[in-house]
This record gives structure tokens, C-alpha cells and sequence, in this order.
């Protein structure tokens, strides 16, 4: 019985800690030919035309990478600023490739957000016990605010991120690794978002036998 009391609470704990969170992992994706990988030296890359998010999350990424002995490096430290506007031509990044191989890059993490969506919740809480305990005449009273006041529905916006971890080593074709498919989920705050989206992406990578652990 006292086994079963820590279990919940365990799992109790693991919800609570799981809905603070504004970073959801939906999907992975490894290469089934690679059981796991040592990098020694990685370029870090955020695609977005938010240069503070930008500095932010490349430059956590980068301590929290350093932390397990790898050398990173930020791609605002590596490109100009005219390389972060203009598009480039697939020539042009096989050129920035073998630049980077020529300097000891065995990997890049490349990060960005592919899309945005709204989601609807209600304002009322679903499984409260007085949404449970009620007759009809009560609940169709209780909620004629539906009606008459359109802010009964609260909207919240879901950013659909996905980070790439490519190997770029000299003696194999610049393959994907591992892909991560991760939801953004009403973001308020730059540190708080970055610091639950690279939390989550070391964690995958490290079950993935990616990335070494502390």
C-alpha cells in the first residue's frame, strides 16, 4: 500500500511538473542505422527573425551543450548579419557545409518554428466537482454566458517547432540524425519558453543515446 502511496505521488508530481511546462515533445524521429553518437564539436543555429529569442536560446543551448563536454558554437557568432536576412541558394549552404567541416563541425542543431495554430479552451473547469455534481436546469443556468459573452472561450496560441540534428562529418553524407517535433504552448516569456524547449530537447536527445548525460 505504501508502494502504491509513492507511485501516485510520484505521478502526481510528474503531471504537475509536466503542465508548467510550456514545451510538449509530439513526435521524434532517429536514424534506425545509428544506435548512438559522439559529437565533439556542434554549430548551434535558430531559425527566427526574433534576434532576442535568437541570442537566448543559442546561447543556453550552448552552455548547456559545453556542460557534457562539447564544443558549440552560435551561429550569430559564425554568420553575418547579411547571411541571417538574405536567403540562400543550396550552393551557397554546401559552401557554409564544407567551411564547417573544414573546421572540426561534426554536427549542426538546427531549430525552427514551422507553424502556428489556435486552440480554444473553455474557461470553466471540465472535471471540477461541481461541473460533475449538477442537474440540467442548473447547468444550462450556470452557462448561458456562453451566449452572451464571447470571451466564455479563451484562445491561446500553439507554436509547431521542430529541431534537426544533422551530421556534417567528413567522411559521410550530411545526413539527418534525429528530428523532434515540439509544441510551443502559449508562450509569455522568452526565458521561460527557452528554458522548457531546451530542457526538453537535451532529454530526448539523451534517451535517444545523442547526447551524453551530466
Amino acid at each position: 500500500m505504501k508502494h502504491f502511496k509513492n507511485l501516485f505521488l510520484l505521478l502526481l508530481i510528474t503531471i504537475s511538473l509536466n503542465s508548467c511546462n510550456t514545451a510538449q515533445l509530439i513526435e521524434q524521429w532517429k536514424n534506425p542505422e545509428i544506435d548512438s553518437l559522439s559529437i565533439s564539436k556542434v554549430l548551434i543555429v535558430g531559425l527566427t527573425p526574433n534576434i532576442e529569442a535568437r541570442k537566448k536560446f543559442e546561447n543556453q543551448l550552448k552552455k548547456e551543450l559545453e556542460s557534457r563536454g562539447i564544443e558549440a558554437v552560435i551561429s550569430l557568432d559564425v554568420f553575418e548579419p547579411s547571411f541571417r536576412i538574405e536567403k540562400k541558394s543550396k550552393e551557397e549552404l554546401k559552401v557554409i557545409e564544407n567551411i564547417l567541416t573544414t573546421n572540426y563541425f561534426d554536427a549542426v542543431l538546427l531549430s525552427k518554428v514551422k507553424g502556428v495554430e489556435n486552440r480554444v479552451i473553455y474557461s470553466k473547469n471540465y472535471i471540477s466537482k461541481e461541473s460533475l455534481d449538477i442537474k440540467f436546469k442548473e447547468d444550462y443556468y450556470n452557462h448561458q454566458e456562453i451566449i452572451e459573452n464571447p470571451k466564455y472561450y479563451e484562445k491561446y496560441k500553439i507554436y509547431n517547432a521542430e529541431t534537426s540534428l544533422y551530421c556534417i562529418c567528413p567522411t559521410k553524407d550530411r545526413e539527418l540524425i534525429w528530428k523532434g517535433s515540439i509544441d510551443i504552448i502559449d508562450p509569455k516569456s522568452v526565458d521561460k519558453t527557452v528554458d522548457d524547449y531546451i530542457n526538453l530537447l537535451m532529454i530526448a536527445l539523451e534517451e535517444q543515446n545523442l547526447l551524453r548525460k551530466k
